[in-house]
């Protein structure tokens, strides 16, 4: 039996967003949970404490409901509860957390300043290993693409993230990069940091066949699954697609994905341009789980058009559906491709994915080689991460 583990999901608890550090988190929750191994934790900032999930935050992980902001939001219920408690409860209250010894304590959320200061007394309680998931550092790479508070915030983060006993990488490119971000600075006791890929949502053999049987649309459609920022690059996607429109092309295209408010505004108007124009073109904003699995299904292909990824979930997703995915040859991106059923840009631009978009419109033959090509890729499972997550952990040492 695995060792127990602490989860913070401080964040992903009260956000309805399904962003890719949400997803992890939750389907960490629904693995480790299977095995029974995980207490689930919470920084209650009304009450002052750590204490394990409520049913209402369980509650709320479990639905399917898909908000339109990444922020959380506590009811007004649970502040007002958090504030009496916090002035009439006693001290310790018995809400505090109380875990057996050799606990791990791992964080999966992109954490805040005010959580990283929270940290100490978790520390002090986890007997076991301290161990964080990194995703990536593309607010250093590409500020200009990245919310300003983001920006400012990262350097912070990931000085924060040289106090844990080891990193969970989420590829081999993020954890080379954290690892010369730290020689950087000249931190010569920095953690170590393993690069553990991602798993993924692997359709049923039978989602597959019936992906596979099932009749071609008349008019084939284009799918793009990810949120709208800076660096996802649909203003690319939009402008190949116009190209490929104004010569006659005959598709639909159609985005999923929630809109960042800052870097996200030139791609959300030049949507609105495009539909006034009276282009087949369809944004669905964030959408339940069951309906990006069913638009896998009834695409032709997709396009993940973004500009660097720490791991790029849509990419394998699109696989695992046996749909071909263009993309980027480059970083994580390159390497998920060049596993087969993807068509891999070394300039992600729109005159060449126009042409490449154009050629799997047209040439039926190479869409459904590449399809083959992605039906038989072995992809790794959410269980098969969680398997390698729990095999790891025993092996990191605490550090102080």
């Amino acid at each position: 039996m695995p060792a127990p583990l602490l989860l913070d999901l401080t964040h992903t608890a009260h956000t309805t967003a399904r962003t890719g550090i949400q997803r992890v988190a939750r389907r960490l929750l629904t693995e480790f949970t299977r095995r029974g191994v995980v207490t689930p934790i919470t920084f209650d900032p009304f009450e002052g404490l750590w204490r394990a999930l409520e049913p209402w935050e369980i509650a709320q992980l479990a639905s399917t409901t898909v908000g339109r902001k990444r922020s959380a939001r506590w009811p007004w219920t649970a502040r007002w509860r958090g504030r009496l408690r916090k002035v009439i409860g006693p001290r310790p209250s018995p809400r505090q957390l109380s875990v057996a010894p050799g606990t791990a304590f791992l964080e999966p959320e992109l954490f805040s300043a005010a959580t990283a200061r929270r940290h100490a007394p978790l520390f002090d309680l986890a007997g076991g290993p301290r161990v964080a998931i990194f995703c990536d550092a593309i607010a250093l790479k590409f500020p200009e693409l990245t919310p300003a508070g983001t920006v400012a915030r990262f350097p912070s983060y990931l000085q924060e993230l040289a106090r844990f006993d080891a990193i969970a990488a989420i590829s081999g490119e993020s954890r080379d990069t954290l690892a010369d971000y730290w020689r950087w600075l000249g931190l010569h006791d920095a953690p170590p940091v393993e690069a553990l890929p991602l798993g993924i949502d692997l359709p049923s053999a039978a989602d597959r066949a019936a992906t596979a049987n099932a009749p071609a649309s008349a008019v084939p459609v284009v799918l793009c699954v990810c949120t709208l920022e800076g660096r996802k690059n649909h203003l690319t996607l939009l402008e190949a697609s116009e190209q490929l429109w104004a010569r006659g092309a005959r598709f639909e295209l159609r985005l999923i994905g929630m809109a960042n408010a800052e870097t996200g505004r030139a791609a959300l108007s030049r949507i609105g341009e495009l539909q006034t124009a009276g282009r087949p073109l369809r944004y669905d904003g964030a959408v339940a789980d069951a309906v990006v699995t069913a638009a896998y299904r009834e695409c032709a292909f997709t396009v993940y058009p973004s500009l660097i990824e720490g791991f790029g979930l849509p990419v394998l997703e699109s696989v695992a559906y046996g749909k071909p995915c263009i993309c980027a040859d480059r970083g994580v991106l390159g390497e998920s491709a060049r596993g087969g059923g993807c068509v891999a840009l070394p300039r992600m631009e729109p005159a060449p994915l126009a042409e490449a978009m154009e050629r799997l419109l047209n040439r039926t033959d190479e869409l459904a080689t590449l399809a083959a090509a992605a039906r038989v890729r072995p992809l790794k499972s959410w269980s098969d991460y969680t398997d390698d997550m729990l095999a790891w952990l025993p092996t990191v040492r605490r550090r102080k």
